[in-house]
């Protein structure tokens, strides 16, 4: 039998001023106006499609992602927030984080969004490097990602996490490193700082750039990661470091296999049922998305994922925390008992690539390092 598991929800926001080099998400550039009102419209009805899949469940956390959400105004939350919570149920120390981008912001918008009740800001500032910044196509500089982030303070944001990229274009150990103390010095809850990775159907794909040796790689990585624990910041997930109890819950809930419902261009869901585990996705391009209103039809592709697939993605996902996760947690959010992964992780533990305690489903320092090689035992 499935557990059903915490539900949280993402709500994509599809549009960007420009669209980056680097960027394989679902993100358009804007016209000049953004339908604002047409999309809130289209976000609720869609919502209210999917409302039924989790009737008498509570939402955990809400996640506002793009694009560059920021550029919505606060007023269009508060219609879309007040929709919402007609349609659905949630906790009352909700957790909700909308992705700003430096550029998109000043101080009344930010006031504006805490006064409506999101809580949690998440600040794309990727590089303070005013040369790196220009390679990455970004529309801000060093001066406005030092405002966004004082401006998020000002506004009575107690919790916030910056984004920050290593490894890029022509980056050396030293303007890594100073980066990163820059971010630090904001006093952020949470940092999110990743290694820039190309990927298919971008610029950098098209036209890549040259990225710093493998050995310069992994001397950032180390002296990045000593740098954020001296300040406070513990590595608990592959790219994420929080203060004391400031782990973000929205993402915790994605690598430890809960549900979320997913509303918005693009959007992807996962929901437990009685039969197996849903998975679907929303229609894809802004404009066609907006015209599902019309017919109520905003779902592209749903299916129950297949046990195969299930046994890899649970891993996928829990393996990326550093503490792993309970072993008990595969059979409550798959419904697939432990024995049809016994012999992998036997095989892991002989080679300490996981930990030999048979409670926990938990990479050794050697499997965190060497991860995707541990996942690929699990490849269907």
């Amino acid at each position: 039998m499935i557990a059903l598991p915490p539900l949280s929800l993402y709500i994509h926001v599809p549009w960007c001023v420009r669209k980056c080099p680097y960027c394989d998400f679902n993100s358009h550039e804007a016209a000049a106006t953004l339908p604002e009102a047409d999309y809130v419209q289209a976000l609720l009805a869609d919502m209210q499609q999917d409302a039924g899949l989790v009737q008498g469940r509570r939402i955990s956390s809400v996640f506002i992602g793009g694009g560059t959400p920021s550029m919505f105004s606060a007023q269009a939350y508060r219609e879309l927030f007040s929709g919402l919570r007609q349609q659905l149920d949630f906790s009352d120390d909700v957790e909700i984080t909308l992705e700003a981008n430096p550029g998109t912001v000043e101080q009344e918008k930010f006031s504006g969004y805490r006064d409506l009740g999101i809580n949690r800001l998440s600040i794309g500032v990727q590089s303070f490097d005013p040369v790196k910044l220009k390679t990455l196509g970004r529309i801000h500089g060093r001066e406005e990602a030092l405002q966004a982030a004082e401006a998020a303070q000002r506004a009575g944001f107690d919790n916030f996490n910056l984004d920050l990229m290593h490894g890029l274009p022509g980056q050396t150990v030293v303007e890594a490193v100073a980066d990163l103390q820059q971010a630090i010095a904001l006093r952020p809850t949470h940092l999110s700082w990743y290694q820039l990775t190309i990927e298919p159907n971008t610029v950098f794909y098209r036209d890549a750039p040259v990225l710093p040796e493998d050995d310069a790689l992994w001397s950032i990585q180390e002296a990045g990661q000593a740098l954020l624990a001296e300040h406070g910041y513990q590595q608990y997930e592959v790219s994420a470091y929080a203060q004391a109890g400031r782990e973000c819950r929205h993402n915790r809930n994605y690598w430890e296999f809960g549900d979320y419902l997913a509303i918005g261009a693009g959007a992807h869901g996962k929901i437990t049922r009685a039969d197996g585990v849903l998975r679907y996705a929303k229609t894809r391009l802004p404009r066609d998305y907006l015209a599902a209103r019309r017919h109520g039809r905003f779902t592209a592709t749903s299916g129950l994922i297949a046990p195969g697939d299930l046994v890899f993605e649970f891993m996928l996902n829990a393996l990326r925390l550093r503490e792993g996760v309970p072993a008990v947690l595969f059979e409550q959010r798959t419904g697939l008992s432990l024995d049809v992964i016994s012999a992998a992780l036997a095989s892991l533990r002989r080679r300490d690539l996981l930990q030999k305690d048979e409670s926990r489903l938990q990479c050794t320092p050697a499997g965190f390092n060497y991860l995707n090689q541990v996942l690929n035992v699990f490849l269907p």
